[in-house]
């Protein structure tokens, strides 16, 4: 470590030394001037003429360089504060404003250092954010969007920067889907369908919303990640574990019924057939459950088309009612609906069950129906556990499950309904917790 300069003099021997110096000249010339002058107040007054300019001029030149550095002091402390870390400043003594440029100079450095850290971090997380294949929104409370990244200018905006636009504006030019998934609120799957003809396949999305304080004011940040891949990626592995649960169950009623025929054709050729009544009970009671097992699953496999005819609300409402228990939030449609009645009632059940099951109080379940001039939506509604972004995303896959018991058909069963009658399954979690499933039909269904 370099050892620290030796200091001649500081600042306040430097002024002291200069002061000693002018007094003493002023004494000097007021002694040398008496001697010439017959009255003390004639020399006073001609020494305070001669010297005080002189000491004015030696003051001036002294203090000038400490003004001059005051001031850059300043200027530069106003660059701090404007955000340039660039500036520095010299001098050349040492002494105590060379300390306090030394600190200043230091200071500096440091806050450069920190700006250059600043930057790369900053450089770093934009790059990722501008990668990543999720769509970011960042929204102002009063709708105007603030970020947007290179996902979200792809989707929302063919490309083009989205900062500045209103987000009503582009939502209005975005798919039916999304702006629907929007006005329900909190975190859902939305369907971006293709037009009719085309090659493309429907692409799955997840909507997350999350709210936070930024510079005082209130922001939200909209976050669209494609999760059709995924889904395909689950509906492999929901298959296999479908194969597996199959052959699992044919096994446990196939093996048992062999065995017991080859038991009964051995009675049969002893002629000891006083055991061949109950044999053949237990071979029909394996072979009722593997029929009523097959059956469930050829239920979803062979839905027919919906055969349509004009359905009145009170009296599907009614019917529910009398096979599971809700509440019905708001007023019913006066329109009827044109559905397949038996397809929409078996739909219903299955999604009115699944809240009963979801742990929600049975009287916060609830059943509403919204018509518009575009869309029908039927939400059924409870206060459940809600569901995570792993379940949500696969919750629509068919046969699976997150119940011990359950057999997946529910969930995946309305769906199949919902789109044979040209409509979509909506998922959403609820406010204060809970979940939101919307059927949603054409209008005109």
């Amino acid at each position: 470590m370099a050892a620290a300069p030796v200091r001649r003099f500081t600042l306040v021997t430097r002024l002291a030394l200069l002061a000693g110096a002018l007094v003493l000249a002023t004494t000097a010339v007021a002694l040398v001037l008496s001697t010439w002058l017959q009255s003390a107040w004639q020399a006073a007054a001609f020494t305070v003429a001669v010297m005080l300019p002189l000491a004015v001029v030696v003051a001036r030149a002294e203090l000038q360089p400490l003004l001059a550095m005051l001031r850059a002091l300043g200027g530069t402390v106003i660059s701090y504060r404007d955000g340039d870390f660039s500036v520095g400043l010299h001098w050349a003594g040492n002494d105590e404003i060379g300390d306090l440029v030394r600190a200043h100079n230091e200071l500096g450095q440091v806050l450069r250092e920190q700006r250059r850290g600043l930057a790369e971090r900053e450089l770093l997380l934009d790059t990722m954010v501008q990668n990543t294949p999720v769509a970011m929104l960042l929204v102002h409370q009063g709708g105007r969007v603030v970020f947007g990244n290179l996902a979200a200018r792809q989707l929302l905006h063919r490309g083009r920067r989205l900062e500045g636009d209103d987000l009503a504006r582009v939502l209005n030019a975005a798919s039916a889907s999304l702006r629907e998934a929007y006005a329900r609120g909190g975190d859902g799957l939305f369907t971006v369908r293709h037009a009719e003809g085309s090659d493309g396949e429907d692409e799955i999305y997840h909507l997350a919303r999350r709210q936070f304080t930024l510079n005082g004011q209130r922001h939200e940040l909209l976050l669209l990640r494609h999760l059709t891949a995924e889904l395909r990626r689950q509906e492999v592995q929901t298959w296999k574990k479908v194969i597996r649960v199959l052959s699992h169950e044919l096994n446990n009623s196939l093996a048992p019924a062999a065995s017991l025929a080859h038991s009964g054709a051995e009675l049969l050729r002893r002629d000891q057939t006083e055991r061949l009544p109950e044999i053949l009970r237990t071979i029909e009671e394996r072979t009722r459950h593997l029929q009523g097992f097959i059956d469930g699953y050829a239920r979803f496999a062979k839905l027919p088309a919906p055969r349509l005819e004009d359905v009145h609300w009170p009296r599907l409402v009614r019917s529910l009612q009398a096979q599971v228990p809700f509440a019905l939030a708001g007023a019913l449609p006066e329109e009827p609906a044109r559905v397949d009645a038996a397809q929409m009632e078996q739909a219903l059940l299955n999604l009115l069950k699944n809240a009963h099951e979801s742990g929600s109080p049975a009287d916060d379940v609830a059943m509403a129906v919204r018509r518009t001039r575009e869309v029908l939506a039927i939400d059924v509604m409870d206060r459940g556990t809600g569901m995570t972004e792993t379940v949500m995303a696969q919750a629509l896959v068919p046969f699976y499950s997150t119940k011990r018991s359950g057999t997946g058909l529910g969930l995946a069963l309305a769906r199949e309904i919902a789109e044979a009658h040209g409509g979509r399954i909506v998922l959403g979690n609820r406010e204060g917790g809970g979940l939101t499933v919307s059927l949603v039909l054409p209008a005109t269904a």
